[in-house]
């Protein structure tokens, strides 16, 4: 219940609505309920004297019940819509701004699909349960408290068969209730493994017919949904088993009441209009006893949606800024102090292990190393992507814990390893590296990047559509737009992530030299190629997360036999000292 009451504190504006479809219920209630009262009395006073003006006014009396009744549920439908679909809405833009605030190890916690999911289907499951279940919620315990004490005053007698009748049906609820409550969990989760076989057969589709795999990722669907409809019917095999116990319930009562009824008005001590009425409540008792049985099951299962939604909102970032956070970066120099870093908390194994780096402002820096040496983690510690788990990153003289998180991250650019575009046209793309950005600055930013070689070459430029994700663009041209993107930032440090590698040499070349005139600012380059990283002022060799060697290229290439082996195997006979390496 922590949680419902949780997410109920998203309600923020629509509290009123709330409170105002409460009382358009209980209003309506109240008038249903006068209805069977004004029945009887047209049965046993207007048609037992034939008194037709007592009818036809007892009568105007239940169509201005009926009309008020309407009139307050469709107030009703209209405040509970309002506010399931208003705090729907909030709960979405909650979970959506919390990811946002995510470190990524906090994202590493959760699949990308099962967070599709909590934003959709399970918020879908609460706001449903607010516009469905309000009404019964309210409008049942009232009719059921006020049924039971009006049959109660017309005879207590039969009202007895209500005291039998209700423990049954409340051990069948709670048996149902015990046996959903863990199925609701396991739908969800069986929506989570569909959402993410689904996710990753779109984003793969162009390997899966390169590969012929259709008919390999149909069974792996076909299973995953086989899953999802087996839990679903399983589910609610067992949620619907209160209804026939219901109706049994409330047959079996009819006909005990017809039976006890039909005796005492053969004995004088009821009348048929007090039958009517009577049997009237039974129908409404036993209609809110269901309705009150469907409140639960769905509060069974908003019960585990909402608890998988908290579980996004109650998440803490495990990066944030300090209080008293510094918003000015002075320079570019990187200083690694003995670090260390491991990938959670139960992680066997260090990614990186006492690494010891000092890199001046203004310098370009290579790092090499072979696949797993943890190049990318080392360079994701620097705009504090992770934290270190010992020891100390600096830049510009402070510790990277220090800074204010968006005042670092704008002054660290960085190119990942996966380039990523998104819908839109280029220089919608391009703007966010800096959204005041005019066609100018736009175009220098692409010519350094030698991107503006096939940009001018497309019919509208910097305004020709991207597709989703940048399917329009090769995959060279996404790294180039990509890189342009972050030299629109200006950053003091700048980080480039393997992402030259779709690019040909000779285009990498141009991107080096125009690199090269850029000033003041820190450059590390991430590469598999000797090529990338020979011209630069140092190169960090990486093995195993550990620096294996510090050097220039001739200082490496004439003392560190793992570099030679690199570059023997790369340069394929080249002279010693790469001056032809480009082709």
């Amino acid at each position: 219940m922590q949680d419902l009451k949780h997410i109920f504190g998203y309600l923020g504006p629509y509290r009123m609505d709330i409170a105002l479809g409460s009382f358009f219920v209980l209003v309506e209630t109240v008038f249903e309920l006068v209805i069977p009262v004004l029945m009887a009395d047209i049965i046993d006073v207007g048609v037992a004297n034939g008194d037709m003006d007592y009818i036809l006014h007892q009568g105007v009396y239940m169509g201005l019940c009926a009309l008020l009744s309407l009139a307050t549920g469709l107030l009703y439908a209209r405040f509970a819509a309002r506010a399931s679909y208003g705090l729907g809405a909030r709960l979405r833009q909650g979970q959506y701004e919390k990811l946002q605030q995510f470190a990524f190890s906090n994202l590493d916690r959760f699949e990308t699909s099962s967070l599709v999911t909590r934003l959709t289907t399970d918020v879908t499951v609460v706001q449903n349960a607010i516009n469905a279940g309000l009404r019964p919620l309210v409008r049942s315990p009232v009719m059921l408290v006020m049924g039971v004490g009006l049959s109660f005053m017309m005879n207590a007698q039969l009202s007895l068969i209500f005291f039998v009748c209700a423990p049954v049906l409340a051990v069948i609820l709670v048996w149902v209730l015990r046996k959903i409550a863990p199925m609701y969990s396991r739908l969800q989760r069986a929506m989570d493994r569909l959402n993410n076989v689904v996710q990753e057969d779109l984003n793969a589709i162009r390997a899966v017919k390169a590969f012929v795999r259709g008919e390999y990722e149909e069974e792996k669907f076909h299973q995953v949904n086989r899953e999802l409809q087996e839990t679903t019917q399983r589910t609610f095999h067992y949620a619907v088993l209160n209804r026939p116990a219901f109706q049994l319930t409330l047959y079996t009562a009819t006909v005990l009441i017809m039976w006890f009824g039909g005796n005492l008005i053969l004995q004088g001590r009821m009348q048929v209009g007090e039958l009517t009425g009577f049997l009237s409540y039974v129908l409404q008792v036993f209609n809110s006893l269901m309705l009150i049985s469907n409140v639960f099951l769905q509060l069974t299962r908003s019960l585990a949606s909402a608890q998988r939604i908290n579980q996004v909102l109650q998440e803490e970032p495990d990066l944030t800024s300090a209080p008293d956070a510094v918003k000015e970066i002075p320079d570019g120099s990187i200083q690694f102090q003995d670090v260390s870093f491991q990938y959670g908390e139960h992680a066997q194994e260090y990614a990186l292990s006492h690494v010891n780096l000092n890199i001046p402002s203004g310098q370009t820096v290579g790092i090499l190393g072979g696949t797993g040496s943890a190049k990318s983690t080392l360079v994701q510690l620097i705009p504090r992507l992770y934290d270190v788990t010992q020891g100390r990153v600096l830049v510009g003289g402070r510790d990277v814990r220090e800074y204010d998180l968006r005042a670092l991250r704008d002054a660290v650019g960085i190119v990942l390893q996966k380039n990523v575009l998104f819908s839109g046209t280029v220089r919608e793309n391009l703007q966010w590296g800096d959204s005041t950005a005019d066609d100018e600055t736009l175009w220098q930013a692409c010519e350094v990047a030698c991107a503006d070689e096939f940009l001018r070459r497309m019919p509208k430029g910097l305004d020709a559509d991207l597709g989703q994700g940048g399917v329009n663009v090769s995959g060279g041209q996404k790294q180039r737009l990509c890189i342009a993107r972050t030299l629109l930032k200006r950053p003091k440090v700048l980080i480039f992530d393997d992402s030259t590698s779709a690019v040909d040499t000779a285009t990498e070349g141009r991107i080096r030299a125009a690199l090269a005139n850029m000033t003041g600012v820190t450059k590390i380059i991430i590469a598999q190629r000797v090529t990338s990283v020979m011209h630069t002022d140092q190169i960090i060799l990486l093995e195993d997360g550990k620096i294996h060697a510090v050097g220039t290229h001739q200082q490496l290439l004439a003392a560190d036999p793992i570099y030679q082996e690199i570059y023997t195997s790369q340069m394929k006979g080249e002279d010693d000292h790469g001056t032809a390496a480009e082709r």
